[in-house]
């Protein structure tokens, strides 16, 4: 099954990303979770085993999100990390729904 967000609000003063799927499902994911689980290589490494803890993320703050193609959108935070592509699926696994 395919997941498509049908919005995605990004709440920076109470910093979460708000976000609907087209199925009807809604979450807020925090700023933190989206910061601390990041897909990129530099969190989560080139293999089994190389995941990276990264803490003291609670108060990060999201700049921008940039659509990548028709699957995804880069998040760049404030603390200068702008690496991470996150799939829709991805998302919605985050979102726990």
């Amino acid at each position: 099954m395919s997941v498509w967000p049908a919005e995605l609000v990004f709440r920076r003063e109470a910093r979460v990303l708000h976000i609907v799927f087209d199925d009807g499902a809604e979450a807020d994911i925090p700023f933190e979770t989206l910061r601390v689980e990041s897909p990129s290589a530099e969190v989560q490494g080139h293999g089994p085993g190389e995941k990276r803890i990264v803490t003291g993320k609670a108060d990060v703050g999201v700049l921008d999100a940039l659509p990548v193609g028709k699957y995804a959108v880069r998040i760049v935070f404030d603390d200068g990390h702008d690496t991470g592509i996150y799939a829709w699926e991805y998302l919605r696994k985050l979102s726990g729904v």
